[in-house]
């Protein structure tokens, strides 16, 4: 895919999750890997408590032709990159649209709520019927599960990078994420990087 071939211009990316799931990190890796294609790429980000587990979103704007704010407005996201799935129910209520799309990971973080039996967390089931209303067209993958037979959870935001890349919408080559993981991580830890970002491709793929 060529960078003209966006398919809207800004393209809107929300990469949203939770304190500790490696949002910010995903949010900069995709963005280093649109630049290298040319592209014009702005990220903004919120925190919530992101230290004790709260939410933490990416907003990247992906243009061939300028620079926009880094603040998308409500209503006009594209892809939704969810590394917790309430949080694409969250992200989409606000930023989504008739054409929004959504990759999301399966694997739930509880609240304190939730783990004190205050409040109770939706079944999977009903989380996906709710992903799917809000979108045009949605994508789960269990990126954590995956990522903890790699040994390590903290992958499973490197493996919804691969997933997005899987999915085709964005001109994302493994290339250009070998050459942005190998600018930012010891030598040594490259490999494993590389090994969960094609077993995002290869969850979308299948």
């Amino acid at each position: 895919m060529e960078k003209s071939e966006l398919s809207y211009d800004p393209y809107n990316v929300i990469i949203t999750g939770v304190g500790g799931q490696g949002n910010v990190l995903a949010s900069r890796v995709l963005g280093n890997m649109l630049t290298e294609k040319g592209l014009q790429v702005t990220i903004g980000e919120t925190f919530g408590a992101s230290q004790r587990g709260g939410s933490v979103m990416s907003h990247l704007r992906i243009s061939a032709a300028s620079s926009w704010s880094p603040q998308i407005p409500k209503g006009k996201a594209h892809m939704v990159v969810a590394l917790e799935p309430i949080e694409a129910i969250r992200v989409l209520m606000n930023y989504g649209s008739p054409v929004a799309k959504a990759l999301c990971n399966t694997r739930p973080i509880h609240p304190v709520g939730v783990i004190s039996g205050e409040v109770s967390y939706p079944t999977s089931d009903e989380l996906k019927q709710w992903v799917k209303e809000l979108t045009e067209k949605a994508w789960f993958v269990n990126a954590t599960d995956a990522a903890m037979q790699m040994g390590n959870p903290i992958f499973g935001n490197i493996m919804m990078i691969g997933a997005l890349a899987g999915i085709g919408e964005l001109p994302m080559e493994r290339e250009d994420f070998e050459m942005v993981i190998s600018r930012s991580m010891p030598s040594d830890k490259v490999k494993a990087n590389l090994s969960a970002y094609d077993m995002g491709v290869k969850m979308i793929r299948q």
